[in-house]
């Protein structure tokens, strides 16, 4: 134990009190109560860590082994894609050649008049370009389409084009597609043209002659069609039940699909318009469309759907131009005939069994 006076001597010191100790007399009054070194007990040394063991040669072999592995299978599938899609496109372009409709609907009666089945309404899934004719060029395509499907005497086509964009100019869409129907069949022969699109009022070209035309229906659909019309339907039925109007027990997956097939199939009417409008020709309600198409063609290089309305495609057979029958993808996504034309062969040529 530390003696009294050696206490007091080092607080001192360290208050500055007394006469200042050095280093060595500071070590001389500890040094008596320090123990004994020879006493102190010894611990083992520590064991140096161990360095990490070099890679051995063989797990570098194995390692560029796997490499080469993975770069020749790579560059062998890559090459093979690479010819199938040229083979792909060299019999595109051969069928381009030889199944070339030029605006002949006679031609175009031939090559379907073989096939065991056509679809009684057609849909089609299109994207505007960003291009600055972009526009004029997608109604284009949307006439040539009514055009074929006219010749091929499928009775009803729904054009899906997600933003909407041809709803807004069918006045300029409906005489775009009366011109090209009128470069087809002629100004007498053509069939009566009926296009609208929901929540707008119909437009209907009748031809000029007395004879009696098939009648076509073109249907404009886009994304408002799909989720945000299903949203306003379950507010409508959501606050008919709160009314009082309307039992929940009456809300069955029939009247659901009913309602949103009549909101999405017929035209918006009003009697001014039809009015107006029956100074040149009578114009009439279309008969009822039937909501679900039998087949579904995308026009580009991937199977995308783009938000098209999903309760309308639950037993649509669906088929893309682009993506080849062995599941390669293509790069075209343009309507072409010879891709219109594939579509109903697919279509013929499909098993409907309905989920059995």
């Amino acid at each position: 134990m530390v003696s009294k006076r050696d206490r007091e001597l080092l607080r001192d010191n360290i208050r500055s009190r007394g006469p200042k100790l050095s280093a060595t007399d500071r070590e001389n009054i500890v040094k008596p109560y320090l123990p004994d070194p020879s006493e102190l007990p010894r611990w083992p040394p520590q064991r140096r860590k161990k360095l990490p063991r070099k890679t051995p040669i063989r797990t570098f072999i194995k390692s560029q082994i796997h490499l080469i592995t993975y770069t020749f299978l790579h560059i062998f599938f890559g090459i093979a894609v690479r010819l199938v899609q040229t083979y792909h496109a060299v019999v595109d372009r051969i069928l381009a050649i030889i199944y070339y409709h030029h605006r002949t609907p006679e031609l175009i009666q031939k090559d379907v008049k073989d096939l065991d089945r056509l679809p009684e309404h057609l849909s089609v899934i299109l994207s505007i370009r960003k291009e600055d004719d972009a526009l004029p060029l997608l109604m284009d395509e949307v006439a040539e389409l009514v055009s074929w499907t006219a010749s091929a005497g499928i009775p009803v086509l729904s054009v899906y084009e997600k933003s909407g964009t041809l709803k807004s100019c069918i006045p300029v869409l409906h005489e775009v597609i009366t011109n090209k129907l009128s470069s087809y069949f002629g100004s007498s022969q053509q069939p009566t043209l009926q296009l609208f699109a929901p929540h707008h009022p119909i437009y209907e070209t009748r031809p000029h002659g007395d004879a009696p035309n098939n009648c076509l229906i073109v249907l404009l659909l886009s994304a408002t069609d799909g989720q945000e019309t299903f949203v306003d339907l379950t507010k409508t039925l959501a606050e008919m039940s709160q009314n009082g109007k309307l039992s929940p027990e009456d809300i069955t997956m029939e009247l659901v699909d009913a309602e949103i097939s009549e909101i999405t199939t017929q035209p918006f009417q009003e009697d001014s318009l039809a009015a107006e409008r029956g100074k040149a020709g009578s114009i009439q309600i279309p008969p009822q469309v039937k909501p679900e198409p039998d087949l579904l063609l995308i026009f580009g290089p991937s199977l995308k759907l783009n938000g098209y309305p999903p309760w309308h495609i639950r037993l649509t057979e669906m088929y893309c131009t682009g993506v080849n029958g062995d599941g390669t993808t293509g790069c075209s996504d343009n309507v072409e005939y010879q891709g219109f034309l594939r579509g109903l062969w697919h279509y013929a040529g499909a098993q409907m069994r309905f989920g059995r």
